[in-house]
């Protein structure tokens, strides 16, 4: 059983589970990032995979671990290998150059591109060409109560899913149980749409330097409907799509899953991290379970803030607990990211 009660729980374990095992019952040749709660302005998606070029992702790296926004690309992915006029090097955005001009200034001021002012004209020159490493978009809808009404209740979602085609393939990930799924549920889902059953059973001793004493818990899943290739052939429209989703690639890879601790109190002195396995899942000392994100806020009645002394003298770490609780994740993801880009 996953921790808490709440899918929140549950979607970071389908997210651990993915970092580790994507493709489900296939080998794996991509390099995979993973993010959560990420999508479009009409879509949001509990879990977000992306298939990469391994040597494309270690491409990436270059242009530095924070994502670039629509404007950024623009100006990154145009940017000639020779010094030239910002104007005379990029395509017309179709908005006032202004705007292309700020990007420009951006873009230097992270360091994705060179910049140098001559004859009263800004000029701009590549680090690096910026790589295709991005191959497929993979959608994935946590619902560990799968029922036909769940079913029934998804069924539109999935549907615009399946008809913008901005992923690649769709999935609905459900906690495993002792029976196989229904026939009559699949009928309430898009037949494109794959189905996951998720167990958190058995024994892990393939990552030794994980091991605890809940190691026990495993995260594996069983594919019980396999999904169809949603990718549209070349449209008219395709340029727009790529477009669309290298942006959506760029969000996850720069704020991927384990942001989650941006969006809670880590520096409350009940927070904690609880190792589940092969991921660590926050936890409520009050609560005595794993809180969500939006129970964990500073309006919780519960909330207690750090004592000072806890975020002096380096006790138990520099800065406090909630600073090292958000050192350890961030660690944890540059290892993962750092171990894609040498998977080949």
């Amino acid at each position: 059983m996953y921790p808490g009660t709440a899918e929140f729980g549950f979607e970071l374990l389908v997210c651990r589970w993915a970092e580790t095992a994507w493709p489900p019952e296939e080998r794996r040749d991509d390099a995979v990032v993973v993010a959560r709660q990420l999508g479009t302005r009409e879509r949001r998606w509990d879990t977000v995979v992306l298939e990469c070029d391994p040597d494309g992702l270690a491409a990436r790296a270059q242009f530095g671990e924070r994502e670039l926004d629509s404007d950024l690309l623009h100006v990154v992915r145009n940017a000639p290998a020779e010094w030239t006029w910002y104007r005379d090097a990029l395509p017309d955005p179709g908005y006032p150059w202004r705007y292309v001009r700020a990007a420009v200034h951006r873009a230097a001021d992270r360091g994705v591109v060179e910049t140098r002012r001559r004859s009263n004209r800004i000029e701009i020159r590549r680090i690096a060409p910026y790589p295709e490493w991005l191959r497929r978009i993979v959608a994935i809808e946590n619902k560990p109560d799968l029922d036909a009404s769940a079913a029934r209740a998804l069924s539109a979602q999935l549907e615009h899913d399946v008809e913008t085609a901005h992923a690649d393939e769709v999935w609905v990930a459900t906690e495993a149980t002792d029976s196989r799924i229904e026939p009559a549920l699949l009928e309430d889902l898009p037949v494109d749409v794959g189905i996951l059953a998720v167990s958190f059973d058995g024994d892990d001793d393939s990552e030794a330097a994980e091991q605890s004493s809940d190691a026990g818990q495993r995260t594996a899943a069983s594919v019980e409907w396999y999904p169809s290739e949603v990718t549209p052939d070349d449209t008219a429209g395709d340029d727009e799509r790529r477009r669309r989703r290298l942006e959506l690639a760029e969000r996850a890879y720069g704020r991927g899953w384990r942001s989650y601790h941006e969006t809670m109190r880590p520096d409350c002195r009940h927070f904690e991290l609880r190792r589940f396995g092969r991921a660590l899942v926050p936890h409520c000392a009050v609560k005595e379970r794993s809180q969500t994100a939006a129970e964990c806020s500073g309006s919780c009645p519960e909330f207690e803030p750090e004592p000072p002394t806890w975020r002096t003298r380096g006790w138990p770490v520099e800065g406090g607990p909630g600073k090292g609780i958000k050192q350890l994740l961030d660690g944890r993801r540059a290892w993962i990211r750092a171990r894609e880009y040498d998977s080949e």
